[in-house]
């Protein structure tokens, strides 16, 4: 399969490119494109022969369940009902980073639901996407545009890298701002709850509905049979090629071990880079040191997180000792990913 890549930089002056990936979706195509959150791709969420490419072209296990973007708070024709709640979500944080479950109509078929009576939707905040599904008359079901398991892009080249001749059209814009998907919050149960967190936090929901909680299933390994409601929840995600350590603790005491750690792999001839902040980044004088941003910008190191991991690839380390962060805000993100990207291998000091 031969891959078009289009670049666009004005949205006015370069909406023919745009047309012809909304023409790729209409007939049963895969689309890569970038979203506020990471960059997605795309197909006919209405076509199970279109979903089908998806599931291919990233190697993606067929349990599951992908997210359906849509260019308007309307979506009656998608589910069963809008109950209050999720009403309300929608009308304070639509277009953006949050994902709504809630049950399908016949419409959507059960290969974009992993079989399952639900579906997650969400209204994306980027001019690029939603000119693409508005054109596209079509909702569009999209996962992350990346090899399942592997760092969710965040740049146009990491799409690339991964799709180029797996997918019809890549689709390059700015780079995401936010740099972790989207938060998921199931409204068929009452309160509703958070399956997997993002850039919408539990803090900003629960100013909607103060009992609004987070699934206690994302602090553990999953199961082998759970059968995930939302992306994300079961498989091994968001990992690069190296084995990831995260070290947890108070700050003085996180360096330590991770200096430790770092002169043990270097004796057996082990690459390692590390993951840390602005302040810290002077601390270390071996390995291959990445700053992730400011530890008071926790919103700057979801933006920088899957990069990072992307370039630790590139060193061709072995192995990758990241600090922990603050489990508050969209730090609760972060350490999701991580946790997960890590296979949850987390020293706690």
């Amino acid at each position: 399969m031969e891959t078009k890549v289009a670049i666009i930089k004005d949205i006015k002056k370069d909406i023919k490119f745009i047309e012809e990936a909304a023409e790729i979706i209409r007939n049963g195509g895969t689309v890569a494109f970038p979203t506020e959150t990471v960059y997605g791709l795309g197909a006919n969420a209405l076509n199970e022969e279109s979903v089908k490419k998806i599931f291919i072209a990233k190697g993606r296990p067929q349990d599951n369940p992908l997210i359906v973007h849509v260019s308007s708070k309307d979506i009656s024709s998608l589910v069963k009902e809008v109950p209050p709640i999720a009403q309300e979500l929608i009308n304070k944080f639509w277009p953006g980073p949050l994902t709504i479950i809630l049950e399908k109509k016949d419409i959507i078929p059960n290969m974009t639901s992993a079989n399952l009576d639900t579906i997650g939707i969400r209204m994306p905040n980027s001019e690029i996407a939603l000119k693409l599904i508005e054109l596209s008359k079509r909702p569009i079901a999209a996962p992350s545009a990346n090899i399942s398991g592997r760092p969710s892009p965040t740049e146009v080249e990491r799409c690339v890298e991964d799709l180029n001749g797996r997918v019809d059209y890549i689709i390059g814009g700015e780079s995401s701002d936010i740099g972790v998907e989207s938060t998921i919050i199931d409204c068929t149960v009452n309160p509703p709850m958070i399956l997997r967190p993002g850039g919408i936090t539990l803090e900003m929901l629960r100013e909607i509905d103060s009992n609004i909680d987070i699934d206690k299933a994302l602090k553990s390994k999953p199961s082998n049979d759970l059968k995930p409601k939302a992306p994300g929840m079961k498989y091994r995600h968001y990992a690069p090629k190296a084995h990831l350590k995260i070290i947890r603790g108070k700050n003085e005491k996180t360096i330590e071990i991770i200096k430790e750690m770092l002169e043990n792999y270097i004796e057996k001839n082990n690459d390692v880079a590390i993951l840390t902040t602005d302040e810290n980044l002077n601390k270390f004088d071996k390995g291959s040191v990445i700053s992730l941003g400011s530890e008071k910008n926790l919103s700057e190191i979801a933006k920088h997180l899957f990069e990072a991991l992307r370039k630790c690839d590139d060193l061709g380390v072995q192995y990758i000792l990241c600090q922990g962060f603050e489990e508050k805000g969209v730090g609760v993100a972060i350490m999701n990913r991580l946790s997960k990207a890590a296979g949850y291998d987390i020293i706690d000091v």
